[in-house]
């Protein structure tokens, strides 16, 4: 079994044109390691012959031995050590890397922007990208792109963002705090377990009045006694949330 990511999810609905599957097969459009190798083994069952050709050769570029430290990450799923046994390829037996740079990557960088580019300049450039650009700047971008396509109305660029190997957890807690994000943005947050391990992640979601309340509940146990109490009389957040958080405070969770 292959993880899921609604990035991920968007290639096995068949939802991504074919301009973008082939980025991807070519590895042009270089989301985090586990991402871009799933990615990767569903396009070996495309439809079109020149992406599944595109996508067999890439993986086949892949450094052996990155690979094998890959594989050997506790958080990869049995189904991508299966895939690549079958190949001959198993895990290292070395320290796994926790890193989420892609495995492989094409040649094209026009997407790998100056982090210090002034944010109405990077505005300006994006308005000029069409759908496959603003999808590799989500993932190849500057700090100041990732700001901006984070609320991008299309819903597989904004949360294409997330799987940006460059995105750190200070950029997600900002993120969660966003109240011009989509509900999708948020809920893959919160999906997230690596970025649920921080508080000011969880805090931000819980204080969101976008978050899903089905999402922004089941965070109230894992709040302080202060921050659960300054919620139950937070008039900005849905009204179920502010009452289930009122009643922790009186039964003293």
């Amino acid at each position: 079994m292959i993880a899921s990511s609604p990035l991920l999810d968007f290639f096995r609905r068949g939802e991504v044109p074919r301009d973008v599957r082939l980025l991807a097969a070519e590895g042009a459009f270089a989301p985090r390691a586990h991402e871009q190798l799933a990615i990767l083994i569903l396009l070996l069952d495309d439809p079109d012959a020149g992406i599944r050709g595109a996508a067999a050769a890439t993986i086949d570029r892949i450094p052996v031995l990155a690979l094998q430290a890959f594989l050997a990450r506790p958080d990869v799923p049995i189904g991508v050590r299966e895939f690549f046994g079958d190949r001959g390829v198993f895990p290292g037996e070395i320290p796994e890397i926790l890193a989420d740079e892609p495995l492989v990557a094409g040649t094209d960088t026009a997407a790998d922007d100056d982090e210090d580019d002034e944010p109405a300049s990077v505005a300006q450039r994006l308005a000029k990208m069409g759908f496959s650009e603003r999808l590799k700047a989500a993932v190849k971008g500057s700090r100041e792109m990732r700001t901006i396509l984070i609320r991008d109305p299309n819903r597989m660029i904004a949360v294409s963002v997330l799987s940006s190997p460059k995105v750190n957890d200070a950029e997600v807690e900002a993120f969660a705090r966003m109240t011009s994000v989509s509900e999708d943005v948020l809920r893959a947050i919160a999906h997230n377990r690596a970025w649920m391990k921080n508080y000011g992640v969880i805090l931000a979601l819980a204080r969101n009045s976008k978050t899903p309340v089905a999402v922004s509940l089941n965070l109230l146990m894992r709040l302080t006694d202060r921050d659960l109490t300054q919620l139950s009389v937070d008039r900005n957040i849905p009204e179920a949330l502010r009452v289930a958080a009122r009643k922790k405070v009186h039964q003293g969770r």
